[in-house]
Formats: structure tokens, C-alpha cells, sequence
């Protein structure tokens, strides 16, 4: 930008900062309002950045800003402003334009910004040490702490000048001149001091920053290597490298001369090349000599075709460079400072906060970079697992594992940001294959201890599934056009250290369990509209007929239909219409008893005009007025726009229900192998031995290796039978230096040598090379086609007569599945159900598989006749008092229908009013119960201990469902203990609800459930006992249903006879109403009444126990008996026992 056509008011503002008189700078007295209206006129510039521009151009930084804070930095207010305003200038230009601009205008801005930062950072690598150090650091200064990082980091950050800097390996760029200011200014030490000390913390995330700018185009290995003499292995590669090269001179030179032809080049001569047709019916004239004929092809002198953009293969990051020698000596006793002090430390406190969202987006890249870059300096540097330990983990693992699937979901769906997630997707893996090369490192330690540790790191690894596979889907995965071939490299070598190191874990041990995940897939389909059907008269007729046949044969209508849109702006007296039009839709698709519910709820909303009929319309009357309806010519709204349906569609689309179901197998290597035998696998494997020259020896021998597990170890040397191999072995083969790659060489002749001898008694070989295969295919073309069994049946003319005639003679029986009803009687025995229908359909005799679908199980819904309904009546009362009510129906009616329909309809017909009155009862013997019963019951009354509330409850219900009332089953101690305890009040409430329901029964002849209401205090607190509850299920009393019901009720089931019986049985004795009487005078605890009774209580004590055996021996004895029968044996028992209820000591005694 010209400096001449610089703001008026920014030029002005400039002035007044001060000027620069040979190497003193005077400040002007306006020098800091100046700097802050620099920064306010930064704050609000526009989109092209022109006030940035415009301070570029006139080089305020280099000529004003940088000498204010070296010689003036004594102002603070004026030292803090320029450091504000240093910061805002030098941040990188993709903060301030967001990204790369892809318009040309806005994309000159963003160039013209870049030339600017690299401007201020050649300035900076000479006064860097000027100024940082100037200020006695202070409590109340962290703000410029942070600011003087903020500087560093964006000048750390500007890119180097591609066109300027055209420097050598060795040679000292602008950035290396940097990091030595750096480095003599003493700031590398302030940083390893922010890093390491505790104090600090809240710096490192802006320390790692910059720790990772220095080290932006450095490598571990040049960095381990730097001041040291070369080892042996790096002079054999140096001098294989050399070795190839002069290789290649040679075949060169001597192609060269064997492409001179002997005549003088005048004379070379035309030919005519037989069997090679030219654009039209002759052969093709060559004009040139022989030697070059093999390099012919049709598409020399074509333009060549422009790649498009979206198909270009993604560029690889700018290749690393070798710096000075005293830069690499400096930053190596950098990162074995940082190692040994700072590394653990800082390393901790970045991940706790990302972990914790403390940190800005994406800065977890500066966190992957910090792992693989100091761990493989630490590897290279003499390893020392505990200068890492930090890292090496299995949640180090999770972490990174966990990045890399979410960068890849990222780079799926954020398309245009794709190239950005895929850089940070391989920073992501190169951290994960440093974990993998440490754990191999580990794994050859001297110290027990830490091989200890390593085999336990990796039997997590190799347990769980995620670390497992990972490598299958990003190999699977693969796309050129997003991730760089360095990416791909980095991924085949990661591979192979994982193969490597789990073959090697595999073997020393018979079987490894690992984890093993099933995703099972449910779809769930959204509800869609039908369409409708034709409107023509003759399908109107077929439409009705199939309507009403359903509406005869249908067993309830579409409850709860509401004919009309509250939320709607339209009138409610306007949507009459279209309710008309809901019904004709739904008559249209044969949705009868939907549209029967609709028209019956338009007709109580809009009952004027008996549009949709009057209100005592006959059911004949109904079925005409539908009819009427659905040919009738209604008025309809337009269809929806196109858009709208598409939303709709998107809405009502499948949808996936994933379940996860995590077990155990036993893991077997070579199976795990197997899972690479796939073209999506091999293809990226090939797509990086294309550039075999240009690939490290190591990398070519990772991707041989696992091209030999598959073709030898696997067998499936087929897998590599395509064309383009075969291209790429041939140039493989053909090269001058193929001596240099002697493992592909030999592997490109064994898989060559496999193909010639398949080709030699399988005359299709040479067409499959067109083709990549499956492992199918493969099997198919080493084993033969025909080999495999087809699984198609073979019928016999014979078979296929019997099949027609068979069929024929059964296709009006009106079976209800005639494929079910042919196959016993077909002689061929071994046929099944798919390939009887398969022939059927093959046959011609049908004309869909789907005519012939399986139904399925369970009852039509049918609805129910008058004598139906009689009939169900009757056999509902003639089976109300059995045990099993629903399963004797079920055996006697006519119509048969399922549990459920039977339920619903006794329900319906006010026959019962709960399901659980349906319910199976089991009865128990009432005179024979086993001895802890018994002694339960002796004691439910008396002792009300605390029991386990949830077991109690369990019990109960399982005894109000699965029994059946029984007052009989109320012995004598149980009554004889509510009389004696105080709770003869609530059971004389209770027998008088019951004589007060048989009376209301027998009068009124209804029968339904009454509440038992307790209106005083001792009943509900009665209600309340478990031991009275007890007696209530005892005879008959159900209790609450659910959360809606408050009160115990009688059963409707139980008929007047049987509510006076449990009544009679609840009626106590004279002895019993005595003792009853006499608790009330029993004295209290600490009287002098009850200390002389105390006294006898030992004597009575005795008799009571001995009493009780007896009369448990007589309980087990006595035989079943009847429920009058019962009564009197109660009433007996409890004036035998009346003696006992004075004892003190006795049973119902407080």
C-alpha cells in the first residue's frame, strides 16, 4: 500500500507519537493519547483491514513503537499501551480474516497482511532482547505477562517467505534468527521457568504455544542427532542412497545410447504399425524411429484434461529443513531441560485443562504435537521412561483414540473446513503411533519394572475393540482428496508397529480373551401418509366394498378422533369441510373404523344440519351416509409446494435404533489378519508403493509386509490380481535401480508367478484383472466358480407337475395359508417353504412372493355379535366362582379370540371391574398349613415386630394375586388376638360392612367394588397394620390396584352368601368379647398389680408353651373342612382359650 494515500487523521495520529534522531527516540507529550487512538482505530476497522495496512506500510512498529518501549520503558502506561498495540498488529493474519479468503480482492488484503507480519518479524529477531526483560515483574502486572506471551506467540507464528528465503539445509532462515534472539535474551529460560514452576500454572497453555512455534520446522531425530559424530547405520543409508543415484545415471546413459539409431537422423524413416487403427479404417503411420515406438500412445498432443478441483489429491505440509548448528545445539539442551523439569508437569496441567474446557478451540493440537514430538526425542535422547511417564497411559490412549473419531465425524460434515480437520486428524495419529513406539521401547527395557508396565499397557490395548480397529477404519477410510500422502504414510507405518507388536504379544500366550462389540440395528419407520386411491367409479365400489366388510368385521372403532385443528387461524364453523375431507381420505384408504370415529366426532361438534347425520342414526343409516361421503366430490385445498413435502419427508425417514451388546471371545491373530483382506484396504496400501522411489526403505518395507501377510500368510494372492498392479509391478521390475528394492522386486515376481499359473487352467483369469475382487470372488476364481454349490433347488419336470396340480386343486379351499397346507403333501420331503414359494412364483402360477406372505400369529379384530355377547355372559357367570374365570371361557366359547380381546370385552361389558379379578387363583388348603404359617399367624397379631417393607409388600401382592379370597383360612389365634390386643372395634367395622354390602346386593341386585372408607382413628389406624391387612386378604378383601386407589375394596365377584359368611366368622365369642373387655383393665407397666402378677408368671409360662404345642399338633392333624364348619371351630377355639387370656404371659397378654 502507498504511504501517500494513508488516512488523514491515522497520519496525523502517527505524528504525534514522536520521531527518531539517530538512534534516540523523542516522544511527542501527546505520545500515549497517541498509541490509544491507534488501538481504538485498530478496534474498528474494516473487513480488508486497511487501518492494519496503512500502519504496515508506514512501519510504525519498526520506526516508533519499538524504540518507545527500549528506551522509554520506564513510563509504565506508556509501555503497557505499545504492548497492546504490538499485539494487535502482529496477530496472524488468519485471525483477522477468519480464513483464507477465496475471493481475489479480499485475498490481495490478506497477502498484503502476511507481507507486513513477515516484516515486523525480520525486525524482531534484532530487538527482541530489548525489551522483554525491562519490567521487575509485579503481582498487579499478569495482564502484561500475558500480553508479552500474546506478542511472542504471533511473531513465533508469521510464515516464512517462500520467495525470499531460499536457504539450504544449514543455513540460518529468519526464523532461526529469531529463536537465537531468543535464545540470548535468556527468554528460552523464562519459558522452562513458567513451565516448571507452580506458581505459574495458569501460563501453560500460552507456554506450550510458543514451546511448539520454536520447534516449528525441527525434527526429533535432526535435533538428536545435532553435535554428534554420524552413527554407522546413517552413513549405510547415506551411502545407499548415493549408490542408487549413480545406478540410476547409468541405465540412464546407457538407454541413451541405445536410442541413437545407426542412419543419420535425415533418414529415419516411416512405418505403418499393423493391427492399430487410426481415426479412421487404416492402420497408423509412425514417423519416428523405433526405439521411441514404445512410448506411443493416441494421447500425444491432446490437451490435457484439468483435474477438477474436488478430485485433486490433497498437498502435503511444506517439508522440514535443517537449521543452523548452534540453533539445533540450543533447542536440543532445550528439550532435555524441558524433559527433566518441565515436561510431566506441564503436560498435566494442559490436559486437566481441556479436559475441563478451560482452554480455546483446537488447542488440544498444541497438546498432540507436545506428545509425539518430546517423546520421540526422548526415545532417540537415551530412554528414560520417567521423564514421560505423564503421557504413557492407557488414558493417554482414550484421549487421543477419542480426537481422532471426532475429527474424522468433523471432516465429514464440515466439508469446507475438511483439509483443516484432516491436518489435525494426522497430528492425532502421529501421537498415537508415538505411543505405540514407546510402549515397543518399554517393551525392550532392561528394567523389569517397566516391561511390567508395558505388557500391561498393552493388554488394555489390545482387550479393547476402539484401539483394536482403529487402524481398519481409518484405512477403510482413506480419502486422497482430504488427507495428505504423508497422512497415509504415517498410517501404513502405525499399522505395521501395531500388527508387529500384537503378533508378538499373540504368541507367547495359548489364548487372549478380548472385548468384542454387536451393534444390532433397529430401524423404526416413521408413519407416512398412503396415497390415495383411484377415484374411479369402479374403484370407488371396490374401495367400499373392502370398507365395509372391514367396518362389519372390525372390533372397535378409533377412539379419541378429533375432527378439528384448535391451534388453527381457521374458524372453527370453517373446518367443517375439511373434517368431511378427513373422512373421505380415510375411506379413500380403506381405513374404515377411522373414518367411522371421525364422523361421529364431526357429528358432536357440528350437530346443525345433520350434516354428518343426526344424532340417533341408525348403524345402516351410518354405513350409507359413509358411502355418501366417499363418492362425493369435495372441494380441496391445493397440495403443499414441493419443499415442504421434502421437509416432511426428511421428518417421517427411518430411523436407526443402535444397541450395543459388549462380550468376551477368544482372539485369534490370524482371523484379525483377515479383517485387511479387502480392497478398500489394499488400495491405499498401493496408492502410497506408487511412489516406491520417493518413499524411505522402512516404508516400503511396511507396506510389503502386510501385502505378504495377505498374500502368503492369508492365501489370497488373488486379492492383488488387478490391472493397475500389475502396471505398477511392471515399472517396479523395469526400473534401473530396481536393485535398491530387492523385497518388492521379489514379492512383484512371486504374486506374478501365482497369477501365470492360475492363468494356465483358468482361461477368465486375464478378464478378472479388470476388477478388484472380494474375498468371494477370490475364493471363486483360485477354487472355481462352479465349485460352490448354487442354493437354488433343482425340480424335476415330475415335481413341477405335482407342484401345479396340487396347487390348483387347493387355491379355493380358502386355507388360510396354502403353502403351510402343500408341503406335507409334496413327495419331496427335503423342499422348504422359500423355495416351494420361489417355484410357485417362478412357475407363473402366482404373481408376487408376497401373495403368498406367512401370516402372522395372533387374533384378527372382529366385532361382536349380540349372541357373541350373550353367549360370553353366560359363561362368564357360570365360571365367576372357579379358579381359573378367563382360561374355562376361553375353552367354551365359540368365537375364538385372544386373552387380551376377552379381557377388554368383560371389562367393557361391566362384567368385571379390574383385570386382576381374571387372574389364575391358587388355593391353598386351609386345614393343613405348613408349620411356619402357622406360627406366623400364631404371632402376626401379637408382635409387631419390623420386617423388611419391600419383602412384606412382594408377599402381599403375590397373595392378592395369585390366591383366591378365603375367609376360611382365619384360625382361631389370629381372631382371638385382635379380640385380646384392643382391635375388636375394627373387626366388628368390618363384619358390619359386610352384612351392609350383602344387603345392598341382594336389594339392588348390582354388584360392583365398595371402597372400605375408616372414618375414626382406631379403624384407620387399623387399616394401616400389617396383621390386619393380612386378615382382610384372608377374606377376600382386595386391596389397592395402583396409585389411584386409596381404600381397600370388596370385590364385586363375591355374592351376598359369601359377605355374610365372613361376616359370621368375624364374630367373636363371649369369652372372647371378655377378653376383649378385660384389656382395658389390664394394669399398667411398673403398677403395683403388675408387679404381683409377675410373680406367677412362671408357673403360667409353662402351661401356655405346652398349650400351644398341643394345639399346634391338633391344627396339623385336622382335615379340610367347610367354611361353616371353619366358623364353628373358630368360635369354638376361642372359648376354649378364653381361661388363657388373663395370663400375663400368654398370647394377647400386653
Amino acid at each position: 500500500m502507498d504511504l501517500y494515500v494513508m488516512n488523514c487523521e491515522l497520519l496525523a495520529t502517527c505524528s504525534a507519537l514522536g520521531y527518531l534522531e539517530e538512534d534516540t527516540y523523542h516522544r511527542e507529550p501527546d505520545c500515549l493519547e497517541s498509541v490509544k487512538d491507534l488501538i481504538r482505530y485498530l478496534r474498528h476497522e474494516d473487513d480488508t483491514r486497511d487501518t492494519r495496512q496503512q500502519l504496515g506500510a508506514g512501519q510504525i512498529l519498526q520506526n516508533d513503537l519499538l524504540p518507545i518501549i527500549t528506551q522509554h520503558s520506564q513510563d509504565k502506561a506508556l509501555f503497557d499501551a505499545c504492548i497492546r498495540l504490538m499485539v494487535n498488529l502482529t496477530q496472524p493474519a488468519l485471525l483477522c480474516f477468519g480464513k483464507v479468503p477465496d475471493d481475489p480482492t479480499v485475498r490481495h488484503h490478506f497477502l498484503e497482511v502476511v507481507s507486513y507480519l513477515q516484516a515486523y518479524k525480520e525486525v524482531g529477531k534484532s530487538v527482541k532482547n530489548k525489551f522483554l526483560f525491562t519490567m521487575t515483574r509485579q503481582e498487579e502486572d499478569n495482564l502484561l505477562i500475558e500480553r508479552i506471551l500474546l506478542l511472542v506467540r504471533n511473531v513465533l507464528h508469521v510464515p516464512a517467505d517462500p520467495y525470499e528465503e531460499k536457504n539450504v539445509d544449514d543455513d540460518a532462515s529468519v526464523h532461526d534468527k529469531l529463536l537465537w534472539a531468543i535464545h540470548m535474551s535468556g527468554l528460552d529460560d523464562l519459558i522452562k521457568f513458567l513451565a516448571s514452576a507452580q506458581s505459574e500454572q495458569q501460563w501453560s497453555m500460552h507456554v506450550l504455544e510458543v514451546i511448539s512455534l520454536m520447534f516449528r520446522d525441527q525434527t526429533p531425530e535432526l535435533l538428536v542427532s545435532a553435535g554428534q559424530a554420524r552413527s554407522a547405520q546413517e552413513k549405510q543409508r547415506d551411502a545407499q542412497e548415493l549408490e542408487a543415484l549413480r545406478q540410476k545415471e547409468q541405465a540412464e546413459k546407457r538407454s541413451r545410447t541405445l536410442q541413437r539409431g545407426t542412419r543419420h537422423s535425415r533418414f529415419g524413416g516411416s512405418y505403418v504399425v499393423q493391427g492399430l487403427k487410426s481415426i479412421g479404417e487404416k492402420d497408423v503411420i509412425y514417423h519416428r524411429g523405433l526405439h521411441n515406438f514404445k512410448n506411443y500412445t493416441h494421447d500425444e498432443g491432446k490437451a490435457v484434461r484439468r483435474v477438477p478441483k474436488r478430485k485433486l489429491h490433497a498437498r502435503d505440509s511444506e517439508g522440514k529443513r535443517r537449521s543452523a548448528l548452534n540453533v539445533r545445539l540450543f533447542l536440543r539442551e532445550f528439550c532435555v531441560d524441558f524433559l527433566e523439569n518441565c515436561y510431566n508437569r506441564l503436560m498435566y496441567l494442559v490436559k486437566e485443562g481441556l479436559i475441563r474446557e478451560q482452554a480455546q478451540q483446537h488447542d488440544e493440537t498444541y497438546y498432540l504435537w507436545a506428545l509425539s514430538f518430546f517423546m520421540a526425542f526422548n526415545r532417540g535422547n537415551g530412554f528414560r521412561a520417567d521423564l514421560v511417564s505423564e503421557t504413557m497411559s492407557i488414558r493417554a490412549f482414550h484421549f487421543i483414540e477419542r480426537n481422532i473419531t471426532n475429527y474424522y465425524e468433523m471432516m465429514l460434515t464440515d466439508r469446507k473446513e475438511a483439509t483443516s480437520w484432516s491436518r489435525r486428524m494426522h497430528l492425532a495419529l502421529k501421537a498415537y503411533q508415538e505411543l505405540l513406539l514407546t510402549v515397543n521401547e518399554m517393551d525392550r527395557s532392561r528394567d523389569e519394572n517397566i516391561r511390567q508396565s508395558a505388557n500391561v499397557i498393552k493388554s488394555n490395548i489390545f482387550y479393547l475393540m476402539e484401539y483394536r480397529e482403529i487402524f481398519l477404519t481409518l484405512l477403510r477410510k482413506f480419502d486422497e482428496t482430504k488427507q495428505p500422502r504423508t497422512f497415509l504414510r504415517d498410517l501404513v507405518e502405525s499399522t505395521h508397529l501395531f500388527l508387529r507388536m500384537l503378533e508378538r504379544f499373540c504368541k507367547g500366550r495359548n489364548n487372549l480373551v478380548v472385548q468384542k462389540k454387536r451393534v444390532k440395528r433397529k430401524k423404526s419407520k416413521g408413519r407416512k401418509n398412503p396415497t390415495a386411491a383411484e377415484t374411479t367409479p369402479e374403484a370407488l365400489e371396490e374401495t367400499w366394498g373392502a370398507v365395509a366388510e372391514e367396518l362389519r368385521l372390525s372390533e372397535a372403532l378409533t377412539e379419541g378422533a378429533v375432527p378439528f385443528d384448535a391451534a388453527s387461524e381457521t374458524p372453527l364453523e370453517e373446518q367443517r369441510t375439511e373434517a368431511m375431507v378427513r373422512v373421505q381420505d380415510a375411506l379413500l384408504n380403506r381405513r374404515g373404523p377411522e373414518a367411522l370415529g371421525l364422523l361421529r366426532a364431526a357429528r358432536e361438534v357440528w350437530p346443525e344440519g345433520d350434516v354428518f347425520g343426526s344424532a340417533d342414526v341408525e348403524p345402516e343409516e351410518e354405513l350409507q351416509l359413509l358411502k355418501q361421503i366417499l363418492i362425493a366430490n369435495l372441494p380441496r385445498p391445493p397440495p403443499p409446494e414441493p419443499g415442504m413435502e421434502e421437509e416432511d419427508g426428511e421428518l417421517e425417514e427411518e430411523e436407526e435404533l443402535e444397541s450395543v451388546r459388549v462380550s468376551e471371545t477368544e482372539f485369534n491373530f490370524l482371523d484379525f489378519i483377515k479383517r485387511f483382506a479387502s480392497p478398500n484396504i489394499v488400495r491405499p496400501y498401493l496408492l502410497l508403493l506408487r511412489s516406491y522411489s520417493q518413499n524411505s526403505p522402512h516404508t516400503n518395507h511396511c507396506i510389503t509386509r502386510m501385502l505378504h501377510r495377505l498374500a502368503v500368510d492369508l492365501k489370497m494372492d488373488a486379492l492383488l490380481f488387478q490391472l493397475s498392479v500389475f502396471c505398477l509391478f511392471n515399472k517396479i521390475l523395469g526400473d534401473p535401480v530396481a536393485t535398491a528394492y530387492k523385497e518388492l522386486v521379489t514379492f512383484a515376481k512371486f504374486v506374478l508367478n501365482r497369477f501365470f499359473a492360475l492363468a494356465a487352467i483358468n482361461n477368465k483369469a486375464f478378464v478378472e484383472l479388470l476388477f478388484w475382487k472380494s474375498v468371494g470372488a477370490v475364493r471363486e476364481m483360485t477354487e472355481g466358480y462352479s465349485k460352490e454349490g448354487s442354493k437354488k433347488a433343482k425340480w424335476t419336470p415330475e415335481e413341477e407337475d405335482e407342484l401345479r396340480t396340487l396347487y390348483v386343486e387347493h387355491r379355493d379351499s380358502e386355507v388360510p395359508d396354502i403353502v403351510e397346507t402343500l408341503l406335507p403333501l409334496l413327495s419331496n420331503t427335503t423342499l422348504t417353504r422359500r423355495q416351494v414359494v420361489a417355484q410357485l412364483v417362478a412357475m407363473g402360477l402366482v404373481d408376487s412372493v408376497k401373495d403368498l406372505k406367512k401370516q402372522r400369529k395372533g387374533t384378527r379384530i372382529v366385532l361382536w355379535t349380540e349372541e357373541q355377547e350373550e353367549e360370553l355372559q353366560m359363561l362368564f357367570e357360570e365360571f365367576r366362582d372357579s379358579d381359573d374365570v378367563l382360561g374355562n371361557i376361553l375353552k367354551k366359547v365359540t368365537a375364538k379370540r385372544s386373552r387380551a380381546r376377552l379381557v377388554d370385552k368383560l371389562l367393557s361389558m361391566g362384567l368385571v371391574s379390574d383385570r386382576r379379578e381374571l387372574h389364575k387363583k391358587r388355593r391353598r388348603n386351609p386345614n393343613a398349613p405348613g408349620k411356619k404359617e402357622f406360627l406366623a399367624d400364631l404371632t402376626g397379631g401379637l408382635t409387631e415386630e419390623p420386617m423388611d417393607g419391600d419383602e412384606e409388600e412382594e408377599e402381599d401382592e403375590e397373595e392378592s394375586e395369585g390366591e383366591d379370597w378365603c375367609w376360611s383360612t382365619v384360625d382361631k389365634w389370629s381372631l382371638k388376638l385382635y379380640f385380646v390386643t384392643g382391635m375388636s372395634g375394627p373387626l366388628l367395622w368390618l363384619q358390619n360392612c359386610l352384612n351392609r354390602t350383602a344387603d345392598d346386593r341382594e336389594e339392588e341386585g348390582l354388584f360392583q367394588p365398595v371402597p372400605i372408607v375408616p372414618l375414626t382413628e382406631e379403624n384407620e389406624d387399623a387399616m394401616e397394620k400389617k396383621s390386619f391387612q393380612r386378615l382382610l386378604r384372608k377374606i377376600g378383601v382386595r386391596a389397592p390396584a395402583d396409585e389411584q386407589e386409596s381404600f381397600w375394596r370388596i370385590p364385586a365377584q363375591m355374592r351376598p352368601s359369601q359377605l355374610r359368611g365372613a361376616a359370621e366368622v368375624l364374630s367373636p365369642s363371649q369369652d372372647a368379647l371378655a377378653a376383649g373387655a378385660e384389656e382395658s383393665e389390664q394394669p399398667t407397666p411398673g403398677s403395683p398389680i403388675l408387679e404381683q402378677q409377675q410373680g406367677e408368671a412362671d408357673s403360667h409360662e409353662q402351661r401356655a408353651q405346652a398349650l400351644r404345642a398341643l394345639l399346634l399338633a391338633r391344627k396339623m392333624k385336622q382335615p379340610s373342612a367347610s367354611a361353616e364348619h371353619t366358623g364353628q371351630q373358630i368360635r369354638h377355639w376361642l372359648s376354649e382359650m378364653a381361661p388363657y387370656s388373663q395370663n400375663p404371659m400368654c398370647p394377647g397378654s400386653k
